[in-house]
C-alpha cells in the first residue's frame, strides 16, 4: 500500500480509538451525553470513505463481519493500541480487576448488539479473530476477550503470513523463464479447472498428476502467477495428526487465503502409498475445513474429492522443448551436446538451466562429459532407494561372445545413442505411443556372460546399472507389486539407468489358467508389468536362465533377443587368456589345456579366483596344478560330470640326449 493510504488508515484508527475512549466514559459516567458519543462515531464512519479502504473495513467485508461485530473486534484492538483502554474498560464494568473487554461489555456499550455474534460459527471465532480466555465456571459473557496478534497487525496495515503457518508451509519461487509451451497448456487447463470448481466449492482443488515433482511445481506457480498469486507449498507429512490441531491450521490457512492472494500445493505424493494412509486422510480432512485455491500434487487421483476437484496430467516438456532449454542454456554452438543430452535425459526446464550454468563455459569437448555426469549424479537418489547398483567395470575388451551376438549387442547400444534421431528428427514418435524404449532378453545357462554383457553396456553408454531385487518389488500384498514397479519405472524415466531384472522369469512368468484368485491376481500383475514394459521408454534388460518360462506377450514387446551360448573351446580360450589381471603371477598356463575344460565364463572366473588364492597361500605364481585342483573344486560344487584325468598335470621332463 502507499504511504497515503497507511496515513489515512492510522486517521481511521485514531477516530474509532477517539470513539471507543468516548462511548466508555459515557458507560463509565452518565454525564457525558449521548451527543458527544454520536459525534465521534460520526468522525470515525466518515474516515472509513477512503479508496481502497481502510484495513479494518476490508478485513470486516473480506470476513463476513457484522457491524456489532466490527466493533467488538475494534474494542479488541484498542487493549493493543491504546494505553489508556483497558483503564477505561475497568471503569466502565464497575470492576478493577476486568482491565479487558468482555461480551457482556460489548453488548451494553454498543446499540446495534446481537447474542448472534457470540456464535462459535460467527465469524470472531470461527476465524479466530479474536482468543476467549474462560476460566472454569466462568461464564462466557464475562470471559476476556484479546486480539489474534495476526489481526492486530493487519488491522495496522501490516498484512504478513501468519507466523503460526510458517513452519509448516514455504513460499515457491516464481519460474525463472516462461514455460515450454506444452506445459502452457497445462497451466491454462489448471486455471480452468479452478474456474470450474469455484462454483461448486470455496476451496476448488485441481489435482496434479504424475511422477516428476519439479514439474508439477513449475505448473503450479505459473498458474498461482497468472492470477496474482504466491503459492506455498505444504507437504502432507507436516500436517497434524490431531483432529483439534489439524482443524486450527484448516482455519488459519483459510483466514490466510481471505487476507492474501495465494494458492496452496499440498504435496502428497509420499501420501499415495498405503503405509502413509493417515496422510492421505488428513489432507482429505485438511481441504474439507480449509477454503482458497489448492493444487493437490500426487501419482493418481483421489476420487474422494470430486467433484469439489478437477484433474490435470502434468508431463515434462516434450524432447524438443529440453532441447531448446539446453540450447538456451549452452548456446546455438551446442547442438550435438543437446542432441545426445535430450536422447537420453528427461528433466524440466528448470533442472536443465540449473546443470548448464555451470558448464556453459566450457569448452564443447568438456560440455558434454561434465553435463553427462551431473544428469546421471542427480537421478541416482531416487534409484538407489529402489534397486542395487552395480558398478559397471567390464568394457567390450573384456566381453567373450560370437560375433553374430556380438554385433547383436553393439546394435542395442547404437540404437539407444540414435534413438533421438529416428523418434523424433525423423518423427517415428509421432506415430508410436508405446515401445520406444530400448528392452532386451539375455536368455542362455548360468555363467555364459548375461550379466557382464549388462555391464558392458552400461559402461560402454556411460549409465548407471540398477540390478532388481525381486525381493524389494514382489509382494504378498495385493496391489503392492504394481506399486512397487510403478516406483521403479518412474524413477527410471529420467533416463540415466539400464534396469537389469535377472532371474526374470521369476517376475514376467507365464500367465497361467484361472482356477483361485491367487491365479487372477498374479495375472493382472503379469497383465500390469506387460503394459509397463511396453510404454517405457529407458532402457531395460532381462536376463533368464529358462526362456521357455516368459509368456509369450513379452517376447513380442521386446526389441532385441540375445541367446548367450555354452562357449565352444575358441571362446574357452579366449576368456581363460583373460581372466588373469595383468598384475596376477602366474607360471606356465597351458591356455589349450584349459580351454579343454567344458567351462563357461562364470565358471572360469570362479576358478581363477579361488586359484589365485590358493597361489597366494603357498606363497607361489598361479600355475596349472593350483588352477587344475581349483578346476575340480569348481565341477563338483556344480555336481558337474568329473573325470580325474583331465584334472591332474603331469610336468613334462626332457630326457637326457
Amino acid at each position: 500500500m502507499s504511504p497515503d493510504w497507511h496515513e489515512a488508515n492510522n486517521e481511521y484508527l485514531a477516530a474509532g480509538l477517539h470513539w471507543l475512549r468516548v462511548a466508555l466514559r459515557r458507560h463509565a459516567d452518565p454525564a457525558m451525553t449521548e451527543q458527544q458519543v454520536a459525534e465521534a462515531l460520526a468522525n470515525w464512519t466518515a474516515a472509513a470513505e477512503g479508496t481502497p479502504p481502510p484495513a479494518l473495513v476490508e478485513l470486516s467485508t473480506r470476513l463476513g463481519l457484522a457491524p456489532f461485530e466490527q466493533k467488538i473486534l475494534l474494542l479488541c484492538v484498542a487493549i493493543e493500541l491504546d494505553p489508556a483502554a483497558g483503564d477505561l474498560c475497568a471503569r466502565a464494568q464497575h470492576d478493577e480487576r476486568k482491565p479487558w473487554p468482555t461480551f457482556s461489555l460489548a453488548l451494553g456499550l454498543f446499540a446495534d448488539r446481537s447474542w448472534d455474534a457470540l456464535a462459535p460459527e460467527g465469524p470472531l471465532r470461527r476465524w479466530r479473530l479474536i482468543e476467549i480466555s474462560q476460566l472454569p465456571g466462568q461464564p462466557l459473557t464475562g470471559s476476556a476477550l484479546r486480539a489474534d496478534e495476526r489481526i492486530v497487525s493487519y488491522v495496522k496495515g501490516l498484512n504478513y503470513l501468519d507466523d503460526r503457518l510458517e513452519p509448516l508451509v514455504t513460499a515457491v519461487p516464481g519460474p525463472e523463464a516462461d514455460l515450454p509451451a506444452s506445459q502452457q497448456v497445462t497451466v491454462a487447463e489448471v486455471i480452468q479447472g479452478w474456474a470450474r470448481c469455484s462454483a461448486r466449492t470455496p476451496a476448488p482443488v485441481v489435482q496434479l498428476l504424475g511422477p516428476d515433482q519439479a514439474t508439477k511445481l513449475s505448473v503450479a506457480t505459473d498458474a498461482a502467477r497468472r492470477l496474482g498469486r504466491t503459492l506455498y507449498r505444504l507437504p502432507s507429512a507436516l500436517l497434524p495428526s490431531q483432529p483439534a490441531e489439524l482443524e486450527i491450521v484448516a482455519r488459519l490457512w483459510a483466514r490466510e487465503s481471505l487476507l492474501l492472494p495465494l494458492a496452496l500445493y499440498l504435496d502428497c505424493a509420499e501420501a499415495a502409498d498405503p503405509e502413509m494412509a493417515p496422510l492421505s486422510r488428513a489432507a482429505a480432512r485438511f481441504l474439507a475445513l480449509s477454503q482458497g485455491l489448492f493444487l493437490l500434487g500426487t501419482r493418481e487421483a483421489w476420487p474422494e474429492l470430486m467433484p469439489a476437484a478437477s484433474v490435470t496430467d502434468v508431463a515434462r516438456p516434450t524432447p524438443a522443448e529440453q532441447r531448446a532449454a539446453w540450447l538456451g542454456a549452452l548456446g546455438p554452438a551446442a547442438g550435438p551436446t543437446a542432441d545426445r543430452l535430450t536422447s537420453q535425459f528427461d528433466f524440466d526446464t528448470g533442472t536443465i538451466r540449473v546443470m548448464a550454468a555451470p558448464a556453459a563455459s566450457l569448452s564443447r569437448d568438456e560440455q558434454l562429459p561434465q553435463l553427462w555426469d551431473a544428469c546421471t549424479a542427480i537421478c541416482r537418489p531416487r534409484m538407489d532407494a529402489l534397486a542395487r547398483r552395480i558398478d559397471s567395470r567390464a568394457s567390450w575388451d573384456d566381453l567373450v561372445l560370437p560375433e553374430p551376438e556380438r554385433r547383436l549387442l553393439q546394435q542395442i547400444a547404437d540404437q539407444v545413442r540414435h534413438r533421438s534421431v529416428v523418434y523424433h528428427d525423423w518423427g517415428f514418435a509421432d506415430r508410436l505411443n508405446r515401445g520406444l524404449g530400448i528392452t532386451a532378453l539375455f536368455a542362455g545357462q548360468s555363467g555364459t556372460g548375461k550379466t557382464m554383457a549388462a555391464e558392458v553396456l552400461a559402461n560402454d553408454l556411460r549409465l548407471s546399472l540398477y540390478r532388481i531385487d525381486l525381493s524389494a518389488v514382489v509382494s504378498k500384498y495385493i496391489g503392492e507389486t504394481e506399486k512397487n514397479l510403478r516406483r521403479l519405472f518412474e524413477a527410471a524415466e529420467q533416463g540415466s539407468a539400464v534396469l537389469f531384472f535377472d532371474e526374470a522369469d521369476a517376475l514376467f512368468g507365464k500367465r497361467s489358467e484361472v482356477k483361485d484368485s491367487h491365479d487372477r491376481y498374479a495375472n493382472i500383475e503379469v497383465n500390469y508389468l506387460l503394459q509397463q514394459m511396453e510404454s517405457y521408454r529407458g532402457v531395460a534388460i532381462l536376463a533368464t536362465n529358462m526362456r521357455s518360462a516368459l509368456d509369450p506377450a513379452f517376447l513380442r514387446r521386446l526389441r532385441f533377443v540375445l541367446t548367450f551360448p555354452f562357449p565352444a573351446a575358441a571362446e574357452r580360450r579366449a576368456i581363460w587368456s583373460k581372466v588373469f589381471p595383468p598384475r596376477a603371477l602366474t607360471a606356465g598356463l597351458d591356455l589349450d589345456r584349459l580351454a579343454a575344460l567344458p567351462a563357461t565364463g562364470g565358471m572360469i572366473s570362479n576358478i581363477a579366483v579361488n586359484a589365485a588364492f590358493l597361489a597366494a597361500r603357498a606363497g607361489q605364481p598361479v600355475s596349472m596344478p593350483l588352477v587344475l585342483q581349483a578346476a575340480l573344486a569348481e565341477f563338483r560344487k556344480l555336481e558337474l560330470p568329473v573325470a580325474e584325468g583331465d584334472f591332474t598335470w603331469h610336468e613334462e621332463v626332457a630326457l637326457p640326449g
